[in-house]
C-alpha cells in the first residue's frame, strides 16, 4: 500500500481548522484542543466491522467508519449517511443505494498530527464507493472470515448459504452488487421493512479492501488503520487506553467541536466512578453500592441521567450441559428469582422486571409480565423435587456436579450474581459457584461450539437492539439455525456441529417472513412464550436503563441504537475546573 501524501486539500483543510481555532465556540484559551475524557469499560475485542460483536468495540468503530445509513440517536429513526437515497422495488426484494461521492479514505499520522486522505496509485483521492460497500459485505459473509454476527445479514440473497459454506455457492452469489461506483444494489431472500436498519450496522458498512489484503488480522491497528468516519485512531495501547481525534475531512466536520475523545480502559466502576468524582471523566457509569449516595448527594443527583433502554440483561442456559438440560431445572432456576426485590434492592436503577426478552419499545415485544414464568419459590422448589426424584438423586448430591454461574468480570454483575446465588440457595437450596473472566475471554468461552466440559452451566448475558423489530431478538439471538443461540439450543451434539428446529424456530421464521403487521406481532407473542414458558432457554431478568453521570459542561445525547456519537456531544471547556 503506498503511503498517502498531503495533497492540497489537506493544506486547505488544515489552514481552516487553524483559522477556526482562533474563533471562540466552546473550546479552550488560545485555541486549545477539545478534549473529552472517557473510560471504555474494557479492551474492545475487534475493531474490525466484521468481526466486532460487542458495544465496546461497535462505540469506537461506530466514530472510525461510516455507513450507508444511520440511526437518529434520540428517535432510531433511519437516516441517511453513505447513501444519500435508495429506492425500494415493488415486491421488496431490491434496494438500490445512491452513494455521495465525496467522503475520502483517510490516514493518520500521529507524528505530524496530519490526516491526510488516501491516494490510488495514480494519485487520485480513493474516495468511499459502492465497490468498498460490496468488498465489506462479502467480507463478513465469507465463512473464512469468521464473523461472529453474519447471521444478521442473513436478509440477503444466499446469505445464509453463503456463510454457512453450502457447496456450489461463491461469494458472487451474494444478493449485493456495485452496478457502479456510485450505485449498490441488495437484493433480499424476501421481503423486509427493516432492511435499511441492517446496513446502518457495522457488518453492512464499507471496507478498504486494500489495507486488509496487505496487513490481515493487523489491519486495524494504529500504525496500519485506514477509516473514513468522523475520527481517526490516534492510539491504541492494549489493557490501557485509546484515543481518538478529529477527522477533518469528515462529510460534517465543520460541525465536530471535541477534537480528542481520551479513553481509558478500567473495567472496576468504583475506580471509573472515583475519577468521574476527581473530575478526570467527563462521564461515566454509577456502581450499584453508590447508587443511593448519588441519588441523595445534591450535586451528583443533578448530574443523574435515568432512562430507559432498548436492551434486556438475562441469564442464558447451557442446555446441552447437564443437569441444565433438564427443562424443568431450568423452570426452577428462573422461578426462584425475585425480580422485584433485585432491582429495587441491587440495581436500583429503574429497571423493568423481566419475564420475556425483548423490551418496551421494539415491534411484536409482548408487555413485561405478560408472559414467561413469575416469582413462584414454592413451585419452583417443587420442580427442582421431582427433577431429584426421577433422576433418584439427593439435593446434595446436585450440589456435588459443581453448577457454575460465570459473567464477564465487573463488579455491578458480581452484585447481581451473588444477589441471585443467594436466592436460588435460600428458594432451593442449591449451591452454584459463581465465576468471572475478562470480557474477550468470557465471549469465547460462552460460545456455543467452546467444548462441553469448558462451558459454564449459566451465564450472563445482555442483548441491545440493532434495530427496533423482534426479528433482532428472538430469531437473531436464539433461532437454532439463524441466530447466535449461545444456548445450544436443538443441538445435535453437545457442541452444536449441527441443530434441528422445534415449534419456536419455525415461529421465528414464519413471523419474519410474514407482511402482515398484525400477524407478527401474534407469531412473536407465540415464540416469546415457547421461549420463557416451555423451553425455558433463558432466564430474564429485567429489561435495562442507561444509569449514567455527566459533567455540567458536557452536552452529550444516549444513542437509543447504534454506537457513541462524539462528533455530536460538546465540551464547554469554560465551565471545566
Amino acid at each position: 500500500m503506498k503511503h498517502a501524501k498531503q495533497t492540497l486539500l489537506i493544506l486547505l483543510v488544515l489552514c481552516s481548522l487553524l483559522l477556526a481555532a482562533c474563533i471562540p465556540d466552546g473550546g479552550g484559551s488560545e485555541g486549545a484542543p477539545v478534549v473529552l475524557r472517557i473510560n471504555w469499560g474494557t479492551e474492545p475485542p475487534a475493531l474490525d466491522p466484521s468481526l466486532a460483536t460487542d458495544s465496546t468495540s461497535i462505540n469506537v468503530i461506530h466514530s472510525l467508519f461510516a455507513g450507508l445509513t444511520q440511526f437518529d440517536p434520540l428517535t432510531g429513526e433511519v437516516l441517511p449517511y453513505l447513501a444519500t437515497s435508495w429506492d425500494i422495488s415493488d415486491d421488496g426484494l431490491t434496494y438500490t443505494f445512491h452513494l455521495r461521492g465525496d467522503l475520502p479514505w483517510v490516514q493518520y499520522d500521529p507524528t505530524s498530527g496530519v490526516v491526510s486522505a488516501v491516494e490510488d496509485a495514480d494519485g487520485n483521492i480513493r474516495y468511499v464507493d459502492a465497490y468498498d460497500v460490496v468488498y465489506g459485505v462479502k467480507r463478513t459473509l465469507d465463512p473464512d472470515t469468521g464473523s461472529g454476527y453474519a447471521y444478521v445479514m442473513y436478509v440477503i440473497k444466499n446469505g445464509a448459504a453463503v456463510n454457512g459454506g453450502e457447496e456450489g455457492l461463491t461469494l458472487d452469489d451474494l444478493g449485493v452488487r456495485a452496478v457502479d461506483a456510485a450505485t449498490v444494489e441488495f437484493t433480499l431472500e424476501h421481503a423486509a421493512a427493516f432492511f435499511p436498519s441492517i446496513t446502518a450496522m457495522w457488518t453492512a458498512w464499507p471496507q478498504p479492501e486494500w489495507v486488509v489484503e496487505e496487513f490481515g488480522d493487523s489491519w486495524t491497528e494504529a500504525e496500519n488503520i485506514i477509516t473514513n468516519g468522523s475520527y481517526v485512531l490516534d492510539t491504541w495501547v492494549h489493557g490501557d487506553q485509546l484515543v481518538l481525534v478529529k477527522n477533518p475531512l469528515w462529510i460534517n466536520a465543520e460541525s465536530v467541536q471535541i477534537d480528542r475523545v481520551e479513553g481509558v480502559m478500567i473495567v472496576e466502576e468504583s475506580t471509573e466512578f472515583a475519577l468521574y468524582e476527581n473530575n478526570e471523566l467527563e462521564t461515566g457509569r454509577v456502581p450499584l453500592a453508590d447508587m443511593d449516595r448519588v441519588r441523595n448527594d445534591p450535586v451528583l443527583s443533578q448530574e443523574l441521567y435515568i432512562a430507559p433502554a432498548p436492551c434486556t440483561y438475562y441469564y442464558s442456559f447451557n442446555t446441552q450441559k447437564y443437569p441444565m438440560t433438564d427443562s424443568r431445572v431450568r423452570a426452577a432456576f428462573v422461578m426462584a428469582i425475585d425480580r422485584q426485590s433485585l432491582v429495587e434492592n441491587v440495581t436500583k436503577g429503574g429497571q423493568i422486571p423481566a419475564t420475556s426478552f425483548a423490551p418496551p419499545g421494539i415491534f411484536g415485544a409482548p408487555a413485561p409480565g405478560e408472559v414467561g414464568l413469575h416469582y413462584d419459590p414454592a413451585a419452583a422448589a417443587a420442580l427442582l423435587d421431582e427433577f431429584l426424584a426421577e433422576e433418584g438423586m439427593t439435593l446434595e448430591e446436585f450440589n456435588a456436579l459443581g453448577i457454575v454461574l460465570m459473567h464477564n468480570t465487573s463488579e455491578g454483575h458480581a452484585r447481581i450474581a451473588g444477589a441471585i446465588q443467594q436466592m436460588w440457595t435460600e428458594n432451593l437450596g442449591v449451591e452454584v459457584n459463581v465465576e468471572n473472566q475478562e470480557w474477550a475471554v468470557f465471549l469465547t468461552t460462552v460460545g456455543n461450539t467452546t467444548p462441553i466440559e469448558d462451558a459454564p452451566h449459566i451465564f450472563r448475558n445482555g442483548w441491545c437492539a440493532d434495530y427496533p423489530d423482534e426479528n433482532n431478538w428472538v430469531h437473531e439471538v436464539f433461532n437454532a439455525q439463524a441466530g447466535a443461540n449461545d444456548e445450544r439450543r436443538n443441538c445435535k451434539d453437545v457442541n452444536c456441529g449441527e441443530v434441528g428446529t422445534s415449534r419456536f424456530d419455525e415461529l421465528t421464521l414464519e413471523a419474519l417472513l410474514e407482511t402482515d403487521p398484525d400477524k407478527r406481532i401474534e407469531l412473536y407473542r407465540e415464540a416469546e412464550r415457547i421461549l420463557a414458558e416451555e423451553e425455558v432457554a433463558f432466564a430474564p431478568i429485567y429489561h435495562y436503563t442507561t444509569v449514567n453521570v455527566s459533567k455540567p459542561w458536557l452536552t452529550r445525547n444516549y444513542p437509543v441504537l447504534g454506537g457513541l456519537d462524539f462528533w455530536n456531544w460538546k465540551v464547554d471547556l469554560a465551565l471545566r475546573p
